[in-house]
């Protein structure tokens, strides 16, 4: 599915109910690099059967549609929404139903040493770079996906047919990646937080903690002190002088990202949590959505990025 807005105001306005049930960690555990590789292969390897099994329950309830995104039953799926819906239902946030940004997410991986829950990305039409179809690999050679309008969702053998050989672009790792750290760090519990929250608030002009009503800057201040960072500050462009500036190339989990509705302006229109892997978590309008770095407003609308959990973190 091509970079296109789909007819549903859901597909402005995602949200992540399943990201309520993630406990807030204030403190990050030190553990050996083994240990922690250790602790994310068995992760990963849990989290890619609930995606395999979560999309399994979807074959025969839902149709495809390139033009609406229904997320309820009788759902409607595009091959890029149908992977989104079902990451989201298991806590991973893919933050678009762009192919293209899914493909620049995650780590590469070769052909030859796919496993479960990459994403696999495919390319029939001849005109353009970007790929026009998405599936994600269940083993044994085969992958789950939304494959048309005549078939819906289907499994598929990848040596089944001419189109997954003459037609396979690439391969990327999107577990662990995507999921939080084992164990977690300060970025990964402001993220965890944010997502919490994701359902629950509403932005406005005014700050009222109790009712979970915030401003833009109020968000921003209020799940920081949650994970024992104090920003001191509710205001944009206050919070765009704390810490320290770091670059686009560095970001990490738990940055701040600031951008302005006026290309070329030093003035903060927009704030946004940086969620690792060109993910943003946004407080705006339309109350707390994630969008991918990626998307060309907010690479035209880019300001700067801060680092404030070390600065401001409480002992």
């Amino acid at each position: 599915m091509k970079k296109r807005f789909l007819t549903t105001t859901l597909a402005l306005t995602i949200g992540f109910g399943s990201f309520a049930t993630i406990p807030t960690i204030t403190e990050p555990i030190t553990v050996s690099a083994a240990t922690a590789s250790q602790n994310n292969t068995q992760a990963v390897a849990v989290k890619a059967n609930q995606l395999i099994a979560t999309a399994k329950s979807l074959i025969g309830k839902a149709t495809y549609s390139n033009t609406t995104y229904k997320p309820t039953y009788p759902y409607k799926f595009s091959c890029a929404t149908f992977l989104m819906y079902i990451f989201e239902k298991n806590g991973v946030d893919l933050a678009t139903y762009n192919e293209n940004y899914m493909m620049q997410q995650g780590t590469y991986v070769p052909r030859s040493q796919l496993q479960k829950g990459d994403l696999l990305f495919f390319k029939s039409k001849k005109t353009g770079t970007d790929p026009d179809h998405v599936a994600m690999y269940i083993g044994n050679n085969k992958v789950i996906h939304m494959a048309d309008s005549k078939q819906n969702i289907v499994i598929s053998d990848l040596n089944s047919k001419p189109y997954y050989t003459e037609n396979y672009m690439t391969a990327r790792r999107v577990l662990p990646t995507l999921m939080s750290s084992n164990p977690a760090t300060k970025g990964d519990s402001i993220v965890a937080t944010a997502y919490a929250n994701l359902n629950k608030v509403k932005i406005g002009s005014v700050n009222k903690e109790a009712s979970l009503s915030f401003t833009r800057g109020g968000f921003i201040e209020y799940i920081y002190r949650k994970n024992g960072v104090s920003l001191g500050t509710k205001t944009i462009s206050e919070q765009m002088k704390l810490g320290s500036a770091v670059s686009k190339s560095n970001l990490q989990k738990g940055d701040l990202v600031f951008f302005n509705s006026t290309k070329g302006s030093k003035t903060p229109s927009l704030v946004a949590i940086y969620a690792g892997d060109h993910r943003l978590i946004i407080p705006n309008s339309n109350g707390v959505i994630t969008r991918v770095l990626l998307v060309d407003y907010y690479a035209e609308h880019y300001i700067t990025a801060r680092r404030v959990t070390n600065v401001f973190a409480k002992n």
